[in-house]
């Protein structure tokens, strides 16, 4: 087949700017929100809910186990949407993620429990948490690629941020809303019908997005991409042998990944930590009242309302690789203090370690994250490439570190576990920053990876 180019640099207005600025906002906020209502959800009622036979510890575990095994159909999700999106478009692909994720999380709200069906509950729960995992697997990584493609050069950090002011978001509203039901009703009130409203008001989220998405254009780096005909990517077998095309495709794939996969730890694994597990923590194991900690999730996300996009700017004025370097020191120096703080009994110096610890080792690497791995790779996978990086991460890191941090502080019967893998996460990145090159400033529409 004949080599074919676009005709000409694709052009979008402030407002096809703000309109996909919205929409990326709005499903990541959706993603996280329905992540952060099941995590802590599983943290505060999924144990006696859905597994009321054990231990309330194992209970911990066996819910957190559950929060664990969506990340593997996000996998999954990551692989078929991925690939999906960089054949044919992003925006068909963020259409079908937005119904798959929001239809999954009100049908968890509508779930009868081991209480009224026994054995049952536990497994509708992981199944339409696969579901729910599926659809999520490509929607972050879909609206930071369509942010990332549609920001000009110079403020692609700080728009790119976006997506995390998404994710904080949606953490805060998830938070907010169970820190209203903890506060608003009893302990009975709670476990017969209380926690099935956040699960159920998604869906009125979950329709805005969808009618937001339906007259979204597509990335204008997509379209310019040289191997993209009429809307849709060139196979390898359809591109001219010998051509300026087939040279950009040769490229062998696997170093920029691993060193996106090496950034994506630290983030990962610090929210999944501070998160999921240390809520759950705090109230089953400190015994201090499940209120606070949801409450410092809040208060943590309020403030990240201004991290974020600062460290957005930051990014774009000093470079990506002295930031994460900055970051991730800090949190490695901070870790235990942070520990110390949290574990101290005083509910002022636990809320403000939770805080802290949000905000400098998940929401300031989050910020950087969106745009750091969007440039790192090539336009032809990006998509793909920056969903698996994601998503085995949260595999990695997220999805298992809670367990492995229930396990650890159990045997231990102590909280220098958590962190110690606080420190290891954030050596993790700090490692895969130095081995990367600065991707500030270059051209998306590149096929080849930056590494």
């Amino acid at each position: 087949m004949t080599e074919s180019t676009t005709a000409g640099p694709a052009t979008r207005t402030t407002r096809d700017l703000a309109k996909a600025a919205t929409s990326g906002w709005l499903g990541t906020a959706m993603e996280f929100m329905d992540f952060q209502l099941y995590s802590l959800a599983a943290a505060i009622v999924f144990n006696e809910l859905f597994f009321p036979d054990v231990s309330p510890a194992l209970g911990l575990i066996a819910a957190m186990a559950t929060y664990g095994v969506g990340y593997v159909a996000r996998l999954a999700g990551a692989i078929y949407f991925g690939r999906m999106g960089d054949r044919i478009g992003r925006k068909r692909v963020l259409y079908l993620t937005i119904l798959l994720m929001g239809a999954s999380t009100t049908l968890i709200g509508a779930l009868p429990t081991f209480a009224q069906i026994g054995i049952l509950a536990p497994i509708l729960l992981v199944v339409l948490r696969l579901i729910q995992g599926f659809g999520a697997g490509a929607e972050i990584a879909g609206a930071t690629v369509m942010l990332v493609e549609y920001a000009p050069v110079r403020r692609r950090g700080l728009i790119a941020s976006l997506v995390s002011l998404g994710t904080n978001s949606g953490t805060l509203a998830a938070s907010a809303l169970w820190a209203f039901l903890l506060a608003a009703l009893s302990e009975e009130q709670l476990l017969s019908w209380g926690w099935r409203i956040p699960f159920l008001l998604s869906f009125v989220l979950m329709v805005f997005a969808v009618w937001l998405r339906r007259s979204l254009k597509e990335s204008p780096v997509f379209e310019e991409r040289p191997d993209v005909v009429d809307g849709r990517a060139l196979s390898r077998t359809e591109v001219e042998s010998g051509s300026v095309l087939e040279e950009g495709l040769r490229q062998r794939k696997g170093k920029a990944f691993f060193l996106a996969l090496g950034l994506r730890f630290g983030q990962a694994g610090n929210s999944g930590l501070v998160q999921t597990f240390l809520v759950g923590y705090i109230a089953s194991t400190l015994l201090v009242d499940r209120s606070v900690p949801t409450d410092a999730i809040v208060y943590g996300s309020l403030l990240g309302f201004a991290t974020v996009p600062v460290v957005g700017l930051l990014g774009d004025r000093f470079g990506r690789r002295p930031m994460y370097v900055a970051l991730s020191v800090l949190t490695v120096v901070l870790a235990f203090p942070l520990m110390l703080m949290i574990t101290s009994g005083s509910t002022v110096a636990l809320v403000l370690g939770m805080v802290l610890a949000l905000n400098i080792g998940v929401l300031g690497l989050f910020s950087l994250e969106s745009v750091t791995m969007a440039e790192l790779f090539g336009a032809r996978t990006r998509f793909t490439q920056l969903a698996l990086t994601k998503e085995i991460g949260g595999i990695l890191a997220t999805a298992i570190g809670p367990v492995v941090a229930a396990t650890l502080t159990a045997v231990t019967g102590s909280w220098w576990p958590i962190a110690a893998m606080l420190v290891a996460y954030s050596v993790i990145t700090l490692g895969a920053t130095v081995l990367s090159p600065e991707t500030r400033g270059r051209d998306l529409v590149q096929l080849e990876d930056a590494a």
